[in-house]
């Protein structure tokens, strides 16, 4: 799994995403946000997520919806239950997935960092296989941007975000990339 010098994870489906823009000129990519999501919550396989993301949510196709169908976010990354990698935006660019936010003193997170959201909830285990395509992805990802750190949406929007939750196994990811890096 390699990152191109467009930004693209070559191999992996990418979906284009209108919620993105241009990242502030000289601003290095430092920084990988873990996140977790399902439409309708709870969910999983449906075409919810990348609806959001590519601005064809229908509003009336779930309850939920009605509160969330204006919103613009996008990811840069999005794995499902069976591992499966969707790209939305490349590397390059800044995606919309942080909000307000910070790390290590720094504000607007989405400026410098790479998303990858996790199909997934607060409240249930992350799969095997999505376990794996992170691992592979972060790979792919620090060997583009080699001076990456890792936090969950929780640690840059304390009190405001809860993923990737409680059910994120941190050490075995971790773990993962310490393996990678050895």
């Amino acid at each position: 799994m390699r990152i191109d010098d467009d930004g693209m994870l070559m191999g992996a489906a990418f979906i284009p995403s209108p919620h993105c823009d241009e990242r502030p000129q000289g601003c290095a990519i430092d920084l990988v946000v873990i996140h977790n999501i399902s439409l309708p919550p709870g969910e999983f396989g449906g075409k919810g997520v990348i609806e959001l993301f590519t601005n064809t949510l229908v509003e009336s196709a779930h309850p939920y919806y009605k509160g969330i169908s204006g919103l613009k976010v996008s990811s840069h990354f999005f794995i499902d239950r069976e591992g499966k990698i969707v790209q939305f935006v490349p590397t390059g660019k800044r995606a919309w997935h942080a909000g307000v936010s910070s790390w290590r003193g720094r504000e607007k997170c989405n400026d410098f960092s790479v998303g990858i959201e996790l199909e997934g909830t607060d409240f249930i285990p992350f799969s095997d296989a999505q376990y794996d395509a992170l691992k592979a992805l972060t790979h792919a990802i620090f060997e583009k941007y080699p001076c990456c750190g890792i936090a969950g949406h929780s640690e840059i929007a304390p009190g405001r975000k809860t993923d990737p939750g409680p059910f994120f196994d941190w050490n075995r990811y971790r773990l993962s990339i310490e393996k990678l890096s050895s």
